[in-house]
């Protein structure tokens, strides 16, 4: 919403038949000249993508979520097959509320639960492990040498003595920490997953997964037992209860209509208006879902929201539109031509405007983690849509159905009360800051606050700073569970796979796990890490057992024949079917940004002194290892992605305004603001990480938007010779209080969400608000001070009036 000094000029035309149907560019007039066709052509649209829409799903994928061009993940990738499910997988924690594990009815259950996920469609059963499951073995020293078996043997019935076998076979298993608690009380199904249902052939669904855990969990586990309680956690899990909570997104949709409703109906006193201003955005969230399926999208828990900023944007850029009309009405004229007019000052400016908020969204592909590519596509499609629902869709609705006259009349009234009578008590604050002294004090303060906010924000933080999972809250069930097991398991979900590669045959060469030993032990030192699992472990304890148990002989014997034996009974997790390839799992306290760090420098530092071609230390895997990934592409993509979106933003003011001074002005209070919003991220102990890391680039993107309308008008006035003081009087008559009603409103709609069950959804909404109120602030506060020291009367006129325009 741009001012044009042109539109007092304008003719009013008060019939239609006096008004010149050839004038206006081509564009105008191919709309303008056949709008029943356009209604025609939108009506087929809405209903065909509307129809679309119905088809679109919502669902997640592992490894969309995992930056897999990182070199890690493409390790990881490249491995896979050789990690026996170590990549997405449930683990089920089964605990016997009285007694222990080692109780028939417990067993029975377990089995019968067993059984039951282990038909689950998605499973990787080969590699699934439990009590029940063949491949949890015992290993025990006897006179013979090493003996063992399934820890729960074919001849178990439940008997006193059969109970009395499988604890002796649990605590010679190896398995107390790992699948079993130190206390006897639970115990743990690992459930790997793979990325497509074996029965369909498509993606797993997350959703209908999660449901299925739930319908178990609720059988064996609910209210009503008072013998079992079954907690479950892992990526599938999370996102399903992501996806359940999203169901109640509707209700933010239906709060943040309201919200946007009544704050448009409070500033334009028109209800048929309005009702347009909103069916407008509705049209644009329809074909927006109907466009998504047909190119075939899902939306997932990261994108979920998008369509909600997109009808916010709409909503408040709607109000803009609204804004010329009704004073061409009120002014005495047609509603057709008040429409055309609108558009004609409108849709260059207004086309600039929403190309910015794309850049916020668009420059977020260059992130190489695949759901922030696709956020970025969905949320640049949905803008897409806008530019064609709000320029001209709904000047051409407008044109049907006109305004209220007592709304235009007031609307009139009120613009020209405000230039004949005193300025009002708010508008006469802000024009202070057109003077030197209030000018240079905000820009002191601001100053300030820059360094201040600079200085804390190098506090900030990369990854997630709180165990569990930060994407849900922390008295959430599924961070009750986590914590459980953190609690009572040595072996903890946050786990980090080094992989190590050998010629093949030569993984149990004296060589190569010593070394892996001597790695396993430098991990173990670390604060963060729990424990350690490796073929060299496990090599070292059967030297005890081929030596009658004697822990004097706990080594590792250099020796390859006698090292070589051992992988005849080693479990399928710690080595390949080629002898080429060992797993060190390193099992964390938790997934914190500062382990995660401590940890891969150590791997690093190692592989770089041992890596030989013939044996390579690689990372990583685990839920742990693809998350430090992660971590290392969000920080480097943070800084990146600023540099794109600023330098975007500092393009687009200079084709507008073409003056470097203008720039200037437009871009530095968002400066501030993203400093200021990194400042607050820790503040509220939020880190940088995939659901964090695209608002800083949508708040720059879109808040620039404040700085276009009112720079662009003050530029005008002060082009026809008017002082900034006066010219930017004029800016707050014309858009000082749509300026409001913008930052208002996106702040209002998108700050419900702080009460999303959902805490990353809550931390956009938290972030996107403020930064909306923050960058609305600026506009009106720190760019006239700003505009004191740049916008010389000399300066404004050498800088050529925007394309378009408009009040």
């Amino acid at each position: 919403m741009h001012a044009d000094t042109s539109s007092q000029t304008q003719p009013v035309v008060a019939r239609l038949e006096d008004f010149d149907t050839r004038s206006g560019n081509v564009v105008e007039r191919a709309f303008f000249n056949h709008r029943p066709w356009v209604m025609a052509i939108c009506l087929a649209l809405t209903l065909v993508l509307g129809w679309l829409g119905t088809h679109l799903h919502l669902n997640a994928s592992f490894e969309k979520t995992i930056p897999t061009s990182h070199p890690y993940i493409v390790n990881y990738l490249a491995h896979k097959g050789d990690l026996a499910g170590q990549g997405n997988a449930l683990r089920l924690v089964v605990q016997a509320k009285q007694g222990t594990i080692f109780d028939k009815d417990y067993l029975e259950a377990l089995q019968k639960i067993n059984d039951e996920v282990f038909l689950l469609p998605g499973v990787d059963r080969p590699f699934m492990k439990s009590l029940w499951t063949s491949n949890t073995r015992w290993v025990a020293v006897t006179e013979d040498g090493l003996d063992g078996g399934p820890v729960i043997p074919d001849t178990f019935d439940g008997s006193p003595a059969s109970l009395a076998e499988l604890r002796a076979n649990v605590e010679r298993s190896g398995e107390i920490g790992q699948l079993v608690a130190g206390d006897f009380k639970s115990s743990i199904l690992s459930v790997p997953l793979l990325d497509r249902n074996p029965e369909t052939g498509k993606a797993l669904d997350y959703g209908a997964l999660s449901r299925q855990i739930e319908a178990i969990r609720a059988k064996y586990a609910g209210d009503a037992s008072d013998q079992l309680q079954i907690g479950v956690t892992g990526f599938a899990k999370v996102v399903g209860d992501l996806i359940e909570g999203l169901q109640q997104v509707l209700l933010f949709f239906l709060l943040a209509l309201a919200i946007t409703t009544v704050v448009l109906y409070g500033y334009t006193r028109c209800a048929r208006s309005t009702a347009l201003v909103v069916a407008c955005s509705l049209v644009a969230v329809v074909w927006q879902f109907g466009l998504l399926a047909l190119l075939g999208y899902e939306l997932d828990p990261y994108s979920i929201l998008v369509p909600f900023l997109v009808f916010a944007i709409g909503m408040s850029h709607g109000a803009q539109k609204m804004n010329g009309i009704m004073q061409d009405i009120g002014r005495g004229t047609h509603r057709v031509v008040a429409a055309r007019y609108t558009f004609r000052r409108l849709f260059m400016a207004g086309l600039t405007a929403l190309l910015c908020d794309a850049v916020g969204f668009a420059v977020l592909v260059i992130i190489q983690i695949k759901v922030i590519q696709d956020l970025a596509v969905i949320a640049s499609i949905g803008v897409a849509v806008l530019i064609f629902t709000n320029l001209v869709l709904l000047p051409i609705l407008l044109s049907y159905t006109g305004v209220a006259p007592t709304a235009a009349a007031r609307s009139l009234r009120e613009d020209t009360a405000s230039e004949n009578a005193k300025r009002p008590w708010l508008w006469a604050l802000l024009d202070h800051f057109t003077q030197k002294r209030w000018a240079a004090a905000a820009i002191v303060v601001s100053a300030l606050m820059a360094v201040g906010g600079y200085a804390v924000s190098l506090q900030l933080k990369v990854g997630d700073l709180d165990p569990g999972a930060s994407e849900l809250r922390a008295d959430s069930r599924y961070n009750r569970d986590s914590a459980y097991q953190i609690a009572h398991y040595a072996a903890s979900a946050d786990i980090l796979t080094v992989m190590v590669t050998t010629p093949e045959d030569q993984c149990t060469r004296y060589a190569t796990l010593a070394k892996l030993d001597t790695l396993a032990w430098g991990l173990e030192q670390l604060p963060g890490v729990e424990s350690t699992n490796s073929m060299a472990a496990l090599s070292k304890l059967a030297m005890v057992g081929y030596n009658e148990g004697n822990f004097k002989w706990f080594e590792l014997l250099p020796n390859d024949g006698a090292l070589g034996g051992v992988q005849t009974r080693a479990p399928r997790e710690l080595f390949n079917q080629n002898c080429s390839f060992l797993a060190l799992y390193v099992y964390l306290k938790d997934h914190k940004a500062e382990t995660l760090s401590r940890v891969v420098a150590e791997v690093e530092k190692f592989a770089a002194a041992n890596n030989t071609d013939v044996i390579q230390f690689k990372l990583a895997a685990g839920s742990a290892g693809i998350a430090a990934a992660t971590n290392i592409v969000v920080a480097k993509a943070m800084h990146e992605m600023l540099l794109w979106v600023y330098a975007a933003v500092v393009l687009l003011c200079w084709i507008t305004f073409r003056s470097w001074r203008a720039v200037v002005v437009a871009v530095l209070p968002l400066v501030l603001t993203s400093i200021l919003c990194e400042a607050l991220m820790v503040w509220l102990g939020m880190g940088v990480k995939v659901a964090t890391l695209p608002v800083i680039a949508l708040g720059v993107g879109i808040g620039v938007d404040y700085a276009l309308y009112v720079l662009s008008i003050t530029l005008a006035r002060m082009r026809e010779g008017a002082s900034l003081s006066d010219a930017y009087h004029h800016a707050l008559q014309f858009t000082g209080r749509v300026v409001m009603l913008t930052g208002i409103t996106l702040a209002l709609a998108v700050g419900t969400w702080a009460f999303s069950p959902i805490k990353f959804q809550a931390d956009m909404g938290i972030l996107l608000a403020f930064m909306f109120i923050w960058n609305m602030v600026g506009a009106l506060v720190l760019l006239p001070a700003l505009g004191y020291f740049f916008l010389r009367p000399a300066a404004a006129k050498a800088a050529p009036l925007p394309v378009a325009v408009t009040v």
